[in-house]
């Protein structure tokens, strides 16, 4: 995402502000043994805006049933355990390689009508950009930018309130950033403006998205990466969820063009989608072929690592997910990516190539 932007109205010349990925891109130590877990996110003390996520907050139920309050938390989980793998990246995904900020920032229309009440009541969002999440050890983090800082400018752009600041904010960002390598952002804080000096950070720029439904599954269709509901509850921790981010940024990064009805299926399953839009049919999406899927899960290791992941209990994983949700499961994630004895024999081999590298500190590329 890139502040959540650049969502799909954006689809064309869209701005990666970070996280999506939303805006969002986090920082973090190659050398670290694993994935950071997802911070809790509150707002300053000094701001004068409703703390991202706090237990005084009262869960706003949606049309789907879920409270807005979860769904915001399973967002920023998603972007927080994407960001190392998306920072730490760009040489493997060079195609989708973008220079990047590393929050996430939104008003109450970065939701559709029958959401954005709830996003208001709940998050205290309003006409303004407002700053959602800041991913710690990240340039953004490290310039000081908080949680519940509104967006006022960046550089000598003015930011106008109102259902187009979003998709403005990013435009700017997008023209600020060209041939430089930082950008100058007017924030407000409570009752002080200031300004910030935020560095970019080149990385893989996709979109990092949660998909409204049980069905235990992911996709991607090369700029934005989705991982359903189902299957985020299924991950036992952050480090089991980057296992199954790394596979689905890699598809993204390895496929010049999206398979066919990704588009779509992405569409539908959009959390914020209007619930008032025009019905999208669920595509029927062909399984990939064993070959290319590997590929992917090598490529995927490697981009685990290089964000200082712990890959030792990938095989057990992906072979928990399959036995679980075996490939005759419709709409599992095993029927769309088969043949998983072969997948474990090439992670397996990937695996010792990997160590190997390490032990001779080779550079981590495929």
């Amino acid at each position: 995402m890139l502040m959540n932007a650049a969502r799909s109205r954006l689809a064309r010349g869209r701005t990666y502000l970070m996280y999506s990925a939303a805006v969002w891109l986090t920082a973090c130590s190659t050398a670290g043994p694993s994935l950071p877990a997802a911070p809790a996110s509150r707002a300053p003390e000094n701001a004068g805006t409703a703390p991202l996520a706090s237990a005084s907050v009262t869960p706003v139920l949606t049309r789907s049933g879920a409270p807005i309050v979860q769904i915001i938390e399973q967002q920023n989980r998603l972007y927080t355990v994407a960001a190392p793998i998306l920072l730490n990246n760009a040489v493997l995904c060079k195609r989708n390689a973008h220079s990047v900020t590393a929050f996430i920032a939104k008003t109450q229309y970065s939701y559709s009508s029958d959401l954005a009440a709830a996003a208001k009541q709940a998050f205290g969002l309003g006409e303004r950009l407002q700053i959602m999440t800041v991913f710690p050890d990240s340039a953004a983090s490290r310039s000081g930018l908080l949680p519940g800082d509104i967006l006022l400018a960046v550089g000598d752009s003015k930011i106008v309130p109102g259902p187009n600041a979003e998709r403005d904010a990013a435009k700017m960002v997008e023209l600020a950033s060209k041939g430089r390598l930082a950008i100058s952002l007017t924030i407000l804080r409570g009752t002080a403006s200031m300004t910030v000096n935020l560095p970019l950070s080149r990385a893989c720029a996709f979109d990092i998205e949660l998909g409204n439904t049980d069905n235990v599954n992911s996709y991607t269709d090369g700029r934005r990466v989705m991982i359903t509901r189902g299957l985020l509850d299924f991950a036992r921790s952050d480090q089991e969820l980057a296992y199954i981010l790394a596979k689905e940024i890699a598809h993204g990064a390895l496929e010049k063009t999206a398979r066919p009805g990704m588009h779509a299926m992405i569409d539908k399953l959009m959390v914020n989608q209007s619930a008032t839009g025009a019905a999208v049919r669920a595509p029927i999406l062909q399984p990939y072929v064993p070959v290319s899927d590997a590929t992917a899960d090598k490529l995927a290791l490697y981009m685990l690592v290089r964000a200082g992941a712990d890959i030792d209990d990938a095989q057990s994983f992906w072979q928990r997910l399959a036995t679980q949700y075996p490939a005759a499961k419709s709409n599992s994630y095993t029927a769309l990516h088969p043949a998983t004895p072969y997948r474990l024999s090439v992670i397996k081999a990937v695996m010792a190539t990997i160590k190997l590298k390490q032990s001779n500190t080779l550079p981590l590329i495929p």
